[in-house]
């Protein structure tokens, strides 16, 4: 092989690897606070009840880079004042001094998730939904555990021309909706159920999310 045939042949490399780089960017992304929302189970022997809250409730951000999904880091909020059950006298005594006590200041209004990493097969494909294990802090009455959650992603990718027809609603042209499961319990946080009501309130709650995020 001749000098330039060498120099030739890395060129050519070189040239081929620019587009596939050039697809490599992390994408800051902001919750959509309108189309997305938050939710908690309790399921004790005698009752079921769910808590829920959507819009302002819900704020966020993620930062991304589609093909290396893996180094994903962001933070959720959920603000704990504004979930309801369906009952008010059952929403004030969650809010109360013997359980989330969320009058006591921004520590314990406010449910945090802070993302740390993302385990999926491979990048994110636009349009094609993704299995996710999404590990992270969850922070509740301020008491921090290590949890996983279990989600699955959908990025969207948008043409100029569907931007035009999907700004008024808040979307932009990258866009990545989460839905998630995981669990804690009360006593995780700092909090535990009285004996008289462990037939009514479960230690035990799942948390759902179902979150739209868009770039900033």
């Amino acid at each position: 092989m001749t000098r330039r045939t060498a120099v030739g042949l890395l060129v050519m490399l070189m040239t081929a690897g620019v587009p596939v780089l050039a697809m490599a960017e992390t994408i800051a992304f902001k919750l959509l606070s309108t189309y997305s929302r938050a939710t908690f189970k309790s399921d004790a022997p005698l009752e079921t009840f769910l808590g829920n809250t959507a819009g302002p409730g819900v704020a966020g951000t993620l930062t991304v880079d589609p093909v290396r999904p893996q180094g994903a880091a962001g933070t959720v909020r959920v603000d704990l004042d504004t979930v309801r059950t369906g009952v008010d006298k059952r929403d004030a005594d969650m809010r109360g001094k013997d359980y989330l006590d969320t009058e006591a200041g921004e520590a314990n209004r406010w449910a945090v998730f802070e993302i740390k990493s993302v385990e999926t097969a491979g990048p994110l494909e636009p349009g094609k939904e993704m299995p996710a294990k999404v590990k992270g802090i969850l922070t509740i009455k301020g008491k921090p555990i290590e949890t996983v959650a279990d989600a699955r992603v959908i990025y969207v990718k948008l043409t100029p021309e569907q931007v035009e027809g999907q700004k008024r609603f808040g979307f932009t042209s990258d866009n990545i909706k989460v839905r998630a499961k995981f669990a804690t319990t009360f006593t995780n946080h700092g909090m535990q159920i009285p004996q008289l009501l462990f037939l009514k309130v479960s230690n035990d709650i799942l948390l759902e999310t179902d979150l739209t995020f868009v770039r900033q």
